[in-house]
């Protein structure tokens, strides 16, 4: 069972329209564009300042563009932010999460202030214990929890509701490659009912969860396509990436 959202006739999930962010001077991203239809999983690729995360923030409505629009599952970020929210689970790379509460009790308040109702909640916390392991800290401290947990707690936060479109920033960022492998399997059994944009460094898993990249450069998209557009091995994916990222003097 999903989230009763709205479902775009043309199939695109995920819609970029030209995103440009300015802080000044300084051009962050400039004339993003790009759509991921339904059921796909696209990663989305670029060097560390690259403009990935002001991307994603203005995807989901957490950062306002400078110029350019987005829109979630057909309902556009700006105008109709919480029909968007609906359908939306989002990790951020170091996401908001509350030290002195436990799991539980974080999920319980996130489930609620999502209007959910007590018995659909029930049901959803189940499923994300189970799903993200979270069994063995469910009452401790999320202060007090490992970077690996803590990922998990997020990413249970993500999936709660439910949601049809994921965009998860970084979700192995500071993983051992145990978790890395956990979180690697719980994206590939997601990617079988969602749409998912997946920010991350880590090239083999673009290979191993992903049908498409969408990489960018100095706040520009450089490639858009399937990701044997990058190459077909890892070490080749590596020297592709190095040059289409290369500073511009």
């Amino acid at each position: 069972m999903t989230s009763d959202t709205h479902s775009p006739s043309n199939g695109v999930m995920i819609e970029a329209r030209g995103l440009s962010k300015y802080y000044g001077p300084f051009v962050a991203t400039e004339n993003v564009t790009f759509t991921v239809p339904r059921g796909q999983v696209a990663a989305f690729l670029g060097p560390n300042g690259a403009g990935k995360s002001t991307t994603m923030k203005m995807l989901t409505g957490y950062l306002a563009p400078s110029h350019g629009s987005a829109s979630i599952g057909g309902h556009d970020v700006a105008t109709d932010r919480l029909k968007a929210a609906e359908c939306l689970g989002y990790l951020p790379e170091s996401g908001p999460l509350y030290g002195e509460m436990t799991p539980d009790s974080f999920l319980n308040y996130m489930g609620e202030a999502r209007g959910m109702s007590a018995a659909r909640l029930a049901e959803r916390l189940q499923f994300v214990i189970e799903k993200c392991s979270l069994g063995s800290v469910w009452n401790k401290p999320i202060g007090k929890l490992s970077k690996g947990y803590r990922q998990r707690v997020g990413m249970a936060q993500a999936l709660l509701h439910d949601p049809e479109i994921l965009i998860l920033d970084e979700p192995t960022s500071g993983l051992d490659p145990n978790q890395v492998h956990d979180v690697r399997e719980l994206i590939l059994s997601l990617a079988k009912t969602k749409t998912i944009l997946l920010s991350t460094h880590i090239l083999r898993e673009v290979k191993a969860m992903c049908s498409r990249v969408i990489l960018i450069n100095q706040g520009r998209v450089v490639l858009d396509g399937p990701v044997s557009e990058l190459a077909d091995d890892e070490a080749a994916m590596e020297d592709r990436f190095r040059e289409l990222t290369k500073v511009k003097k």
